[in-house]
């Protein structure tokens, strides 16, 4: 927020306290913030909340977060050298600060425990479980991130829906997808192809669900959920597709008995930096 000079002789807390985002502060709360290196001008120095305000002057301040609930997963680590570390998401976990989900999120987690120069290679879904990279250091995220950009990593999904006979074969499923900002579903649109999937069931279940194998060509958003209900077998408990559940996506806290049944499975790569063929897999079962 900028500052800015009044008729009335006012010090920078009193000025702050007349802000709408600060709303139920007092004085003592101000001084409080300061003090503890949470109000600072534009060099990222403490104010000095007893001075005048003399000029305009921009001031910083980091605001409370509100509370999220708390995913009850756990996420084991499955991997971790100098350069690397690969953990496997539960569901309901963001990768990464976004929305409502800030501190329920794998590089909050991560950072707590490895330092801020996590940083993630790729991104899973929020309600998509399974393999997760992460660089621990900025001169070798790009190098990772390359080998995404350039579709030289290979991705298996593991998904849960009805069992169809006729996918035993296998299927490529070939179309353009598209999600505009805002949008909660992404969509099949005309025009040229950016989104290629290989489809097989592998198994079939006692109560007639079958166990997927997706092996995703591009990285589309939503693209193997789409692509599944547009086979006609939607993955169990989606939320999305193929109609909206209104209650689900409406509710303030997720209902953490009914994840999307959509693991990444495994993702393999010749390491940038050794050469060396590495595939890592998810422990987690649909």
């Amino acid at each position: 927020m900028v500052l800015r000079v009044s008729d009335e002789d006012l010090s920078v807390a009193q000025i702050l306290l007349r802000a709408p985002v600060l709303a139920g502060w007092s004085i003592d709360d101000v001084r409080r913030r300061v003090e503890a290196g949470e109000i600072v001008d534009a060099d990222g120095a403490p104010i000095d909340p007893d001075a005048p305000v003399v000029r305009p002057v921009p001031v910083y301040l980091y605001r409370d977060l509100p509370d999220e609930p708390a995913v009850p997963f756990e996420m084991p680590v499955l991997h971790v050298d100098d350069r690397l570390i690969v953990v496997d998401k539960p569901h309901f976990l963001a990768t990464m600060p976004r929305g409502a989900h800030v501190t329920q999120t794998a590089l909050v987690r991560l950072r707590r425990s490895f330092g801020d120069d996590v940083a993630p290679v790729h991104r899973l879904d929020r309600l998509t479980a399974g393999v997760l990279l992460f660089t621990r250091r900025p001169d070798a995220r790009a190098a990772y991130q390359d080998l995404f950009a350039q579709r030289r990593v290979t991705k298996e999904y593991r998904a849960l829906a009805l069992a169809d006979p006729a996918l035993t074969a296998g299927t490529r499923v070939q179309n353009r997808i598209e999600k505009d900002s805002g949008d909660l579903r992404a969509r099949v649109v005309d025009g040229e192809v950016n989104a290629i999937s290989d489809i097989e069931l592998e198994s079939v279940r006692d109560d007639g669900l079958g166990l997927y194998r997706l092996a995703p060509s591009t990285g589309r958003t939503h693209q193997l959920r789409l692509h599944m209900a547009g086979l006609g077998v939607p993955i169990v408990d989606d939320p999305l597709y193929p109609e909206v559940d209104r209650e689900r996506v409406a509710a303030t806290v997720d209902d953490f008995t009914r994840p999307l049944r959509l693991l990444a499975y495994s993702v393999a790569f010749d390491d940038p930096f050794t050469g060396e063929r590495r595939r890592f897999t998810s422990a987690l079962t649909l």
